[in-house]
């Protein structure tokens, strides 16, 4: 009496297959190769559409007009140095006239279609005399980008008050009063833009960087805030509003944390790429949330998993900021 034995195929025993006859071995590997692309081709469908409805709804389903780059006046707050002082560059090297305010006076002479006004963006009073300012100098500005941050390493129990405050007027309280000043003009006129430049920690907290990582989470419930207000209080669905969320940069922020005694593990990007992201969200008239790289737009859904995950990933994010 003889047994016949099926042949098995599992995940510990995959050189099996080569003991198959060949076509029924050929068969196997094409069903599989087959499935795997059809899986492929379902989940790059999925994205598009997805992505394609979340573009939609993020512009209230309305296409503005084409960027007009003769007419555009963009304010950006911190151009004196870091991402600011790229955006500025890169916006002058497209001939868009463009208004910096910032307390720190810039390195190099400006270009012809650039203006610099120097004003504290922890006092309300100077804000609002500067736009008045820019206004009649300028007209009115139809691109904010609230870009000026700074930040410090320290503990919650070792961090200064004076620090404190300036990171959170500095990086949060300034959309206030910047968008006070200039969203009106934009609901008039139907048209306008407003960038945040948020980072990474928007999405979870870091150690010895509390009041850093509650600014640019504060920056995206701003936003978030900002773009429902704008939709249904003010109807104005051709406003865009936008939210730039870059990894590490290398600025002068930057090396000022490290000169600190602060050590990074991850990578840091270029002031370049991170520019080059916002202009192309502005050329292309669209609002919406940018993680800068592309690869970590996981991040955003990290508040949506199991608790457990969501420690595992701020333990590896503290790791990252350590303190000699």
């Amino acid at each position: 009496m003889t047994t016949n034995h099926r042949p098995y195929i599992g995940a510990g025993n995959a050189t099996q297959l080569i003991h198959l006859p060949a076509n029924i071995a050929g068969y196997l590997y094409r069903s599989f190769l087959g499935q795997a692309i059809s899986v492929w081709a379902i989940y790059h469908l999925l994205r598009v559409v997805n992505s394609h409805i979340s573009q939609r709804k993020q512009n209230n389903w309305v296409q503005a007009p084409p960027w007009d780059t003769l007419t555009e006046l963009v304010l950006l707050t911190g151009g004196s140095s870091g991402i600011g002082n790229q955006v500025m560059r890169d916006l002058s090297r497209l001939h868009i006239k463009t208004v910096i305010l910032d307390v720190q006076e810039p390195k190099q002479p400006l270009p012809d279609n650039i203006f610099f006004y120097n004003v504290g963006l922890t006092s309300s009073t100077a804000i609002a005399e500067t736009a008045t300012q820019v206004r009649r100098d300028h007209g009115s500005p139809t691109i904010l980008i609230n870009n000026a941050g700074v930040g410090s390493v320290g503990s919650i129990l070792e961090e200064p008050e004076e620090n404190i405050r300036r990171t959170l007027e500095v990086n949060m309280v300034s959309h206030f009063w910047t968008v006070k000043e200039l969203l009106p003009d934009m609901v008039k006129s139907y048209h306008g833009h407003i960038v945040s430049i948020a980072s990474m920690a928007s999405f979870a907290g870091l150690n010895g960087m509390a009041d850093y990582a509650c600014t640019k989470a504060g920056a995206l419930e701003f936003q978030e805030s900002l773009s429902q207000e704008i939709r249904h209080l003010y109807g104005a669905r051709r406003i865009r509003t936008s939210i730039i969320h870059p990894m590490w940069v290398h600025t002068p922020m930057l090396d000022s944390l490290l000169s600190s005694g602060a050590q990074f593990k991850s990578p840091t990007l270029a002031p370049e790429s991170v520019s080059a992201a916002i202009i192309r969200q502005l050329m292309r008239g669209n609002g919406g949330q940018v993680i800068i790289p592309a690869s970590l737009g996981f991040a955003s859904m990290l508040r949506g998993l199991p608790n457990w995950l969501q420690e595992v990933m701020r333990d590896r994010s503290s790791r990252q900021l350590t303190s000699l």
